[in-house]
């Protein structure tokens, strides 16, 4: 398997060894970094089936190709409570892709498909961490996705990123997912629509650097369980959302049909929250039809060391000590999330 395999179009078919914890995250932050006596699975692919479908990039900015039997003790690896799961773990600074500014141990599908035939990604998981430090004014700030899809054409922008976020001293985060534009002309007029699931969507901000929004009712703490599915089929995405004792919620977007065309007014939610950048471009009236798209999966760290006056919506001033990966893991500069179930295939409306 090969990073060539990634230009191809094609549609999707279908380690911590000997049970040595991942870092425990700060009692401030609540996480419930748990271990079994048992011995757990060497290595991830002993836990789920379908790493022949992605390549992995790691905190280090290390890409991998053949993700069956690998085992990363840094950033890709195995934890064993009563359930075995498959951990993402990554610093808020680190190697980067060459579009990013922000590091990621996030799978990447190596198959390729258009959003009028589609695919389909589910996964059950739980947040252990995020970062402890960042800027509350920045929408970024504190945050993780854990699901997404990506653009391999055009812009390479993304019809959706699902996050967690929490802000230090809550006990519960928000999980939102956005929907970024697949832009008419520049591509530095973009923006993202934040839709919430649980908790605040991407808007809710501090207002100050150190001062945090209400911790929200109905939020998700670190270590509690939910799924996810994204299913695209004839240019529809639908999302749905699952977690014990609520409601399923479930979404749907055109990828292939904009909302958000030449004429449309720009949604009142990103008129502020890219006010201080001035991102308020239409869209292609087609969206992301005839585009190759791919899914990834893992944790992909919002939280970076860059400064917030040159970008509040993305530049969160998280503490990076150097990029010191020890230093980093030991005073809660990290995303880390927990896998227990997972698939990738192809897509079918729901």
């Amino acid at each position: 398997m090969t990073r060539l395999l990634a230009a191809a179009l094609l549609v999707a078919s279908t380690g911590l060894s000997s049970c040595r914890a991942p870092t425990a995250p700060p009692d401030d932050v609540g996480g419930t970094s748990t271990t079994s006596a048992r011995a757990c699975p060497d290595h991830p692919s002993d836990v789920l089936s379908f790493f022949h479908e992605w390549t992995i990039t790691l905190g280090d900015g290390t890409t991998v190709a053949d993700v069956v039997g690998y085992r990363d003790d840094d950033f890709f690896l195995t934890a064993c409570d009563e359930a075995d799961w498959v951990v993402y773990k990554v610093p808020n600074s680190g190697g980067t892709t060459r579009n990013s500014s922000n590091t990621r141990s996030e799978l990447r599908q190596v198959a390729e498909w258009v959003p009028e035939v589609g695919g389909r990604l589910e996964g059950t998981l739980k947040v252990m961490h995020v970062s402890t430090t960042g800027d509350a004014r920045v929408p970024a700030s504190f945050s993780v996705v854990v699901g997404q899809i990506h653009s391999s054409e055009g812009h390479e922008n993304e019809p959706i990123k699902i996050f967690y976020k929490k802000f230090p001293g809550h006990t519960r985060g928000s999980v939102f997912w956005n929907y970024e534009i697949n832009t008419e002309g520049d591509n530095a007029e973009r923006w993202d629509l934040s839709t919430a699931v649980w908790g605040h969507d991407f808007s809710v901000v501090g207002s100050s650097p150190d001062t945090y929004p209400p911790d929200p009712a109905d939020g998700v703490a670190l270590g509690e369980e939910f799924s996810y599915t994204i299913d695209v089929s004839d240019g529809i995405m639908h999302v749905s959302f699952e977690r014990d004792g609520y409601e399923t919620r479930t979404f749907s977007k055109s990828l292939v049909s904009s909302d958000f065309g030449p004429g449309s007014p720009t949604p009142q939610q990103v008129l502020s929250v890219f006010a201080s950048t001035g991102q308020d471009g239409a869209e292609q009236a087609s969206a992301y039809a005839g585009e190759r798209q791919y899914f990834k999966q893992g944790a992909y760290n919002q939280a970076n060391g860059k400064d917030p006056a040159d970008n509040m919506v993305w530049n969160t001033g998280s503490e990076t000590y150097g990029g010191r990966l020890g230093e980093q893991y030991a005073r809660g500069s990290y995303a880390e999330v927990w896998f227990r179930s997972a698939t990738v295939g192809q897509g079918g409306a729901p």
